[in-house]
């Protein structure tokens, strides 16, 4: 099925985030993009057909979302794919994975309440802790030989603050790729039971994963579930974040209809968008198959990616990640700044890579690069990626 994923679709005149907006993150408008991270391949042919069939049917009235077709897709996509065991009442429809964690922590915290979270981490929880005046407490990953670890030392002293109510996890992590052990969900199950510190896990990405590696719900590793909540959707999965829709599971009762109460009555963005909920039945019903094509396909971006580097700018450093479309590269032994790298990837090599700093790592130069893409598009973005980086040397000598 490779040859689904080699297709170079041009994306531009479609009001497109990465490829029309890109002007909007890095100044100019005339890059290669490898930024935002949603796919350049089409969805799977079975959602494909699906949205065909209803397009086709040509009403598109109000939408419910709390029925068995849409509750069962998701049950058994757990269970088939990690053997995970998600009752039915806990899933809660929502317009987005944002909405829903925002939504929890307003309903768990209060205002000044401390929200842990790794570092380096996905850009749009900073604004969003900020934005409900809750303060961000940092737990910086550790990062040794090209691998991030979770500093549990670190962890247990921010948890033991008697502000520290929910601890914001992000499984498989955003942006380094690390995919959490069965040994680390329990671990961190453990610290947040033993300080009374509610877990929200953003998994949206968890489909995405590398190498037999298999993505684990931190609701399969805990006893107590009144104080776990997993966020996630199938727009990663099957690149259909346009078409709106995600859900939560919410074993916790009086918190779920708490959540279903601020969702229908106070913002009114309970109705579901109809082709968001037929994206979400369908690729689970149907496109199993298509995720595992998927999944080998990315490995095998990765793999040029890596060997890439290896060869051709052996001042950077990339491993495989575990899980994620998204390429992690430490530049920091090019012995330049972030701005610098960035200056010379948007003036000289004409490619938007997103930089580290975004997403709060400043420990050293690293690059953010989407490779949810054709493998031609992928090698032309790293010989601008290497054009860029050799445009440095020669200004440095």
């Amino acid at each position: 099925m490779s040859n689904y994923f080699d297709q170079r679709i041009n994306r531009k005149g479609t009001y497109c985030t990465q490829w029309d907006y890109i002007q909007d993150r890095f100044g100019v408008n005339d890059l290669l993009p490898f930024s935002i991270s949603d796919m350049d391949f089409q969805c799977s042919p079975e959602i494909l057909a699906a949205l065909k069939e209803r397009m086709n049917h040509g009403v598109f009235g109000y939408t419910r979302w709390n029925h068995h077709d849409f509750k069962s897709s998701i049950t058994n996509w757990y269970r088939a794919r990690f053997s995970s065991a998600v009752e039915t009442d806990w899933i809660a429809y929502a317009p987005s994975v944002i909405y829903s964690i925002a939504r929890i922590i307003e309903l768990v915290t209060s205002e000044d309440d401390h929200i842990i979270l790794q570092t380096p981490a996905y850009d749009a929880f900073f604004p969003l802790i900020r934005g409900l005046n809750r303060k961000l407490i940092a737990n910086p990953l550790t990062y040794t030989n090209g691998r991030y670890e979770l500093d549990f030392f670190d962890l247990e002293q921010k948890l033991t603050h008697k502000k520290a109510k929910v601890l914001l996890l992000c499984n498989p992590h955003n942006p380094t790729g690390r995919l959490w052990t069965r040994q680390e969900l329990k671990d961190i199950v453990e610290l947040c039971e033993k300080h009374h510190v509610m877990i929200i896990s953003d998994d949206i990405h968890m489909d995405i994963t590398y190498r037999d590696q298999n993505y684990i719900p931190i609701t399969s590793v805990a006893s107590n579930l009144d104080n776990i909540f997993i966020c996630s959707s199938a727009s990663k999965t099957f690149n259909t974040p346009g078409l709106g829709g995600s859900y939560s599971i919410i074993p916790n009762e009086t918190i779920r209809e708490q959540f279903l109460q601020l969702l229908k009555y106070r913002d009114g963005v309970s109705n579901a968008s109809i082709f968001g909920e037929i994206a979400i039945i369908e690729g689970y019903r149907q496109s199993g198959y298509w995720v595992d094509e998927l999944c080998s396909y990315l490995y095998n971006n990765m793999k040029i990616v890596k060997k890439f580097i290896d060869e051709e700018l052996l001042d950077l450093h990339f491993t495989i990640p575990e899980s994620t479309y998204l390429a992690w590269i430490d530049c920091s032994n090019l012995r330049i700044t972030s701005n610098d790298l960035q200056q010379a990837l948007i003036n000289v090599g004409k490619v938007g890579i997103m930089s580290g700093e975004v997403y709060g790592e400043n420990r050293g130069v690293f690059l953010r690069m989407n490779v949810g893409c054709p493998q031609t598009k992928l090698v032309e973005g790293l010989e601008r990626l290497k054009r860029s980086v050799r445009s440095l040397s020669l200004s440095n000598p």
